[in-house]
């Protein structure tokens, strides 16, 4: 830990953080997996080669749902068009885009039973890599908590009980990590 929190509240508080952005971003990992169900984040993933360097499409385009198995785009540059429908189609989603004018039209085709089984185990290796990383930041607690001992900072009986502490933040975020991955589950599995 590169700045190290003299006390223990600072020490739980920013282990907390840690954890806290690596659930959120195994939240917008997840939103990126298609469930059958169109929304404005599964194209998060597509860049365009737009001006000489390769964009983000949303910053090349507004993306909106105006229904459920529908994403459309509309480009702002028309000449840019082909080079968004082209993107899309080539970026690995399984998507068929279809330009209309500046506006690309993107169905969202229904899931194979097969795919959803693909898609449940993408699902659970994001999760495991989430809890990895809470792992891995407990771990970095825990050995701030040794160096305090060491130091003279912090008591035997205060180490054990914040190392309850810790374990017990660790716990949560697991947790949210579960949950997150059970809901996820049951929104690719949905017929």
């Amino acid at each position: 830990m590169s700045d190290k929190p003299a006390d223990f509240p600072a020490l739980k508080k920013d282990l907390k953080h840690r954890m806290d952005a690596t659930i959120e971003v195994l939240k917008k990992e997840f939103a990126g997996l298609r469930t059958g169900r169109a929304h404005t984040s599964l194209l998060d993933p597509v860049m365009i080669e737009a001006y000489g360097s390769a964009m983000p499409l949303n910053q090349v385009a507004n993306v909106s749902v105006p229904e459920p198995r529908m994403l459309t785009v509309q480009v702002w540059d028309r000449g840019m068009t082909k080079a968004v429908e082209k993107a899309i189609r080539d970026a690995g989603l399984g998507l068929n885009p279809a330009a209309e004018g500046q506006t690309i039209r993107v169905p969202i085709p229904p899931l194979n039973e097969e795919r959803r089984v693909e898609l449940t185990k993408v699902a659970g290796k994001y999760a495991e890599h989430a809890r990895v990383a809470i792992r891995n930041v407990r771990r970095d607690g825990m050995d701030h908590l040794k160096r305090m001992e060491k130091d003279g900072q912090i008591s035997q009986d205060e180490h054990k009980k914040h190392n309850t502490e810790i374990q017990s933040v660790t716990d949560d975020a697991v947790k949210s990590v579960d949950d997150a991955l059970h809901h996820k589950e049951q929104e690719i599995m949905q017929v």
